[in-house]
């Protein structure tokens, strides 16, 4: 069973916000990483890019599948997660603590659009 975590905001894409002041960290949910397997490497953007909510921003790559990553938030990438460049497998062994990019955020209003813990976590049994 995938662990779902309080106080982060969740996309039906599954991938998970976690705020901390004007800034997101975003990254894929438990349950993302056991349905693609093994990630073998994970496509970011560079600092500066604009992401926007609902829209694509890379893609992680498994053994089994590619799945493209698709930003819950709109806002400036801050920081990228450099070491999953050489060690994607982080991710399998804890994608809570391995967020994929960091955002300062553009409209905190669009966290509404998102689900909390108990939302997510029955959606993705659900799935």
């Amino acid at each position: 069973m995938a662990t779902v975590k309080e106080g982060l905001y969740y996309s039906e894409s599954h991938e998970y916000v976690r705020i901390e002041g004007e800034y997101g960290y975003i990254g894929i949910t438990d349950y993302a990483q056991h349905a693609l397997g093994n990630v073998v490497y994970v496509d970011m953007p560079e600092v500066d890019d604009e992401v926007e909510a609902g829209e694509e921003f890379g893609a992680v790559e498994s053994v089994k599948a590619a799945s493209d990553l698709i930003s819950p938030v709109s806002g400036t990438v801050v920081e990228v997660n450099e070491a999953l460049e050489d060690q994607p497998e982080l991710i399998n062994q804890d994608p809570w603590e391995n967020w994929i990019i960091k955002v300062e955020l553009s409209d905190k209003t669009e966290l509404d659009n998102l689900m909390d813990a108990a939302a997510y976590a029955e959606f993705s049994q659900s799935a």
